[in-house]
């Protein structure tokens, strides 16, 4: 166990399980704003409309991520936010992310932290330490980090166990990367190996392996593995490789994929992936079904996109039907 870390009984599997009943649904939303996109009410507001500053573009981008958790948060059990986004605005966009992680936990939301962290242990540590762990700084007050975060498997478990020892200790998880929804993914992920299979199937064999002492009451792991939406049949495979490990499924809404593969994720009783969608829900205002609703309303725009979203996947998966 890492020292200066506080001990959480709570295991993130079970914590995320319990928010996916009590909320019906395995939505989440991805917060990946960009300040081109965001709506007029905002970018056209004093202080907020200079692209020419840093402060007021994290401005806009702090003020647009606070309403969208508002909006979210009754609807879906947790929130995945992209750190790249705020990290090209430098210390004033980190600060920001931190921010609406604490805003993000105080409406009742988990928060995976899209970070896809990793490296050779002693620097993994470190990135475990800052990305996830919560901090035990005696001049950072309350501030905590994100339930989960996304981080990268490719390095080898010395890449891996800092961020399970992070989970362990906090009571936390992290999704690794597996079979990822890129349209490139397939030159690394999908090479042959000796035996015939593909790379992505023997790393499912060792994420199902690294996440074995994570497991909680709900029978999945805390590690969890982020698997793209864009072919059915992996997940299927996947599925069947990795019975106790929660997939995180990115790539539906504006990336294209179905929500009938998504099915092989779960069992029957609506457990084993969440699904994110991001700029299909968090951009609902700039899409042509919207273009009735008032500029100053854009937000009754995402909150519809989230409950088609929500009633699509029940039409999918029976569990939530």
């Amino acid at each position: 166990m890492n020292k200066g870390l506080a001990v959480t009984e709570k295991n993130f599997a079970d914590r995320l399980a319990n928010a996916i009943r009590e909320k019906k649904t395995p939505l989440i939303v991805g917060l990946d704003p960009v300040y081109e996109n965001l709506p007029p009410a905002i970018i056209n507001r004093p202080g907020f409309s200079d692209v020419s500053s840093c402060a007021a573009c994290v401005d806009a981008l702090s003020e647009f991520g606070r309403k969208i958790i508002r909006v979210v948060a009754p609807h879906v059990p947790a929130i995945k936010i992209n750190i790249a986004y705020f990290e090209r605005y430098l210390w004033d966009g980190v600060e920001a992310y931190y921010n609406l992680v604490q805003e993000a936990h105080g409406h009742g939301l988990l928060v995976i932290g899209d970070a896809k962290r990793g490296d050779i242990g002693h620097t993994s540590t470190q990135y475990a330490l800052g990305n996830l762990g919560d901090c035990h700084w005696a001049d950072t007050g309350t501030t905590v980090g994100p339930d989960a975060i996304t981080v990268n498997a490719y390095f080898g478990i010395d890449g891996i166990a800092p961020f399970t020892d992070v989970a362990k200790a906090q009571g936390k998880g992290a999704f690794a990367l597996l079979r990822t929804s890129n349209a490139s993914s397939k030159q690394i992920q999908e090479i042959p190996t000796a035996d015939g299979r593909p790379v992505f199937l023997h790393v499912a064999d060792l994420i199902e392996q690294w996440g074995s002492e994570l497991r909680g009451q709900c029978g999945f792991s805390s590690l969890g593995a982020v698997v793209g939406a864009t072919s059915g049949a992996a997940i299927a495979q996947l599925r069947q490789a990795m019975p106790h490990t929660i997939f995180l499924i990115p790539g539906i809404g504006a990336q294209g994929g179905s929500l009938a593969d998504c099915a092989h994720a779960f069992n029957s009783d609506g457990l084993g992936a969440v699904i994110s969608a991001s700029r299909s829900i968090i951009f609902a205002h700039r899409e042509s079904r919207f273009a009735d609703v008032p500029a100053a309303q854009w937000t009754s725009a995402v909150e519809q996109a989230i409950l088609e979203t929500k009633a699509q996947i029940g039409q999918a998966i029976p569990a939530f039907g």
